[in-house]
């Protein structure tokens, strides 16, 4: 991708999270191309994708915002002590979560880009006065994050944002400890997306046109040096893709997936 067409990207998106972080914008679209359904609430999605009510009831208000495909902490097998790093935290929900698995002896490191998504997550962290988590202003391809640190890297519906995916790869092995992991939720391709689509900056900060496919993101995190990849499409998820973005024709060439893999 050109240089001047990843900026664009890029600042597109930081305004459009900036926006939902002020409470402005709403959930994952908000191009006006969803229709004229009523939207879900942040917490029907919530529970559409994998998370339990108890989970929801326990976050600070405001730390759900609808934003999220998956729930990467379900599946990253969490252990007392571990440090965790979550790519594109948002509000803090998901570390939030995972703070209360790895308990007092871990630490959970929220990495995000849009300041206005880390002030809020700050906020909500001391409301909860939730002492094992910190936020730090970043981008996903250059963590500020030490070599080494993490046991794992969590993320959610983020990775598909980024222009340069092969250097997120790169940048999680680097910040892994020997026998770390990752375990993301995000938005794959399972056929190629149309041009038009991919054109379209405001569906790239809506978790569509970015979207990459199985294979060559397999391919990107082989290169980066992990092995056991496994990349696990929910074809199911094409149902409420289709809800959120209806008239796109969307059916068959996105998904969310389990996104898994481990550094030697």
């Amino acid at each position: 991708m050109k240089g001047e067409d990843a900026g664009e990207i890029r600042t597109t998106i930081r305004e459009r999270y900036a926006k939902t972080a002020l409470g402005s914008g709403g959930g994952c679209c908000d191009s006006g191309c969803c229709g004229s359904k009523e939207p879900a609430t942040a917490e029907e999605l919530a529970l559409r994708i994998g998370y339990s009510r108890q989970e929801l009831q326990a976050m600070p208000e405001g730390a759900n915002m609808g934003l999220g495909c998956g729930n990467p902490q379900a599946i990253a097998a969490l252990k007392s002590g571990e440090v965790v790093v979550d790519l594109g935290s948002g509000g803090g929900f998901d570390c939030f979560l995972a703070a209360r698995q790895v308990g007092t002896a871990g630490k959970v490191i929220g990495v995000d880009m849009t300041p206005e998504m880390v002030e809020k997550a700050r906020r909500n962290a001391q409301s909860i006065q939730c002492g094992n988590v910190s936020f730090r202003l970043g981008e996903i391809e250059h963590l500020p994050v030490a070599d080494g640190e993490a046991d794992v890297l969590i993320s959610n519906c983020v990775v598909n944002l980024s222009t340069d995916k092969a250097q997120v790869f790169r940048e999680a092995y680097r910040v892994l400890k020997p026998g770390g992991r990752i375990a993301m939720a995000d938005i794959v391709a399972l056929a190629d997306i149309p041009e038009e689509i991919r054109r379209d900056v405001m569906l790239h900060a809506e978790c569509v046109a970015g979207a990459e496919r199985v294979e060559k993101l397999t391919r990107m995190l082989e290169d980066a040096g992990f092995h056991s990849v496994s990349i696990r499409a929910n074809t199911e998820s094409g149902k409420i893709l289709e809800e959120m973005f209806p008239g796109l024709a969307l059916k068959g060439i996105i998904a969310s997936a389990v996104i898994e893999a481990a550094k030697k």
